[in-house]
């Protein structure tokens, strides 16, 4: 009885779904914006690709890489691949059940890894503030170099409901944007810091491409103006997040090219396309099955290891390179939508991103004082 009751619910709560605008923005809009993007790729002659280079080692140091959303899907697969490639890996999640078992998955298959790992919830400064001074009270204990080689923000779900952080926050937008940025921010001088070439490699969407005209104020940054409506407007903020996330990518590469002493600071976004993970966990269960299927009859739905690639061309491109889009695989970029090189929207973005760091610093510091 128990069962018939769950698989009406479920029923139920998928019909209400396909009846949800979010539903179809996501069904027609999503899939037109992977095919484009696709389809810019074969199309696109003057698309350049790079190589893979090996990453280059502190004196007597492991290169650290620092990766958020790594006990699953594409974080855990990029965590194995990076841990390979020579890298002390850092791990970041939410679940500290999930971050020792990712440990001991990864130890299995690659018996010299060097992993790291604290539990972090990115839609949360004061969490992100902690791991800050965790992680450098860490590298101090083992004698590493005060300094960071990688950043890969991976973390990001989506919601299909209403949920708020401490700060008032979309969870959504909290952990998709504002986290990598205030993760970032706060761990930008030990970037700054490394002996050797370091970069962020942000990690976004092509759904950005369904986004055409977007505002950047506080009250849409942090998802506030979306509360305001009868239904929760999952896609778009997912896509808006996703949209935030490449003009960060992009000023900031510019913001760091402006300054007095330059830095060997690259910042890459990267789109691993469609991947299988559980991204979908809060869309009914018998929709994201459709969804998956009608995909890899397509031939565009990729397993976390193979989704990857863009995610590893971005981390072991040349040095040199920054202010570029991955998508693909086999080293290939390509470029994003034209809402995404707006510099005056960028520039916007920015100075309200600072805004809200700064906000969330006086609030928290004192408190952890």
């Amino acid at each position: 009885m128990m069962g018939i009751r769950m698989a009406i619910k479920e029923l139920w709560n998928a019909l209400q779904f396909i009846c949800s605008v979010e539903f179809w923005r996501m069904s027609v809009f999503w899939t037109l914006s992977l095919l484009f993007s696709y389809c810019r790729l074969l199309l696109a002659p003057k698309s350049k690709s790079y190589p893979r280079c090996p990453p280059a080692t502190p004196i007597n140091n492991k290169p650290v890489c620092i990766i958020t959303g790594a006990t699953s899907g594409l974080g855990k697969a990029a965590a194995y691949a990076l841990s390979k490639e020579g890298f002390c890996v850092v791990l970041v999640g939410r679940s500290s059940d999930l971050l020792l078992k990712t440990v001991l998955e990864i130890t299995s298959s690659n018996k010299d890894a060097q992993l790291k790992a604290f539990q972090v919830d990115i839609s949360s400064f004061q969490s992100i503030l902690n791991f800050n001074r965790s992680l450098q009270q860490w590298l101090s204990d083992t004698k590493m170099h005060s300094s960071v080689q990688l950043l890969i923000n991976n973390a990001g779900i989506l919601a299909t409901s209403y949920r708020l952080t401490a700060e008032g926050y979309d969870q959504m937008m909290a952990t998709n944007y504002i986290g990598a940025f205030c993760l970032a921010k706060l761990l930008l001088p030990l970037l700054i810091n490394s002996p050797v070439p370091s970069r962020i490699v942000n990690v976004t969407s092509f759904t950005h491409r369904s986004v055409f005209n977007m505002q950047v104020d506080k009250e849409t940054v942090t998802g506030k103006s979306f509360l305001r409506r009868k239904q929760y407007p999952c896609a778009r903020i997912y896509e808006y997040s996703k949209l935030c996330l490449l003009l960060f990518s992009y000023e900031l590469h510019h913001q760091l090219r402006l300054m007095e002493k330059p830095h060997q600071v690259s910042v890459i976004a990267t789109d691993p396309g469609a991947v299988e993970t559980n991204i979908m966990r809060e869309v009914p269960s018998c929709l994201s099955h459709v969804a998956f299927m009608v995909l890899k009859i397509l031939g565009l739905l990729q397993s976390p290891e193979k989704g990857i690639s863009s995610i590893i061309d971005a981390a072991l491109a040349p040095p040199d390179k920054s202010g570029v889009y991955f998508f693909g695989g086999k080293g290939r970029t390509l470029n994003s939508s034209v809402l995404s090189h707006n510099a005056e929207l960028a520039q916007e973005l920015w100075t309200t991103s600072c805004d809200l760091f700064l906000q969330s610093q006086l609030v928290v510091e004192p408190i952890s004082t």
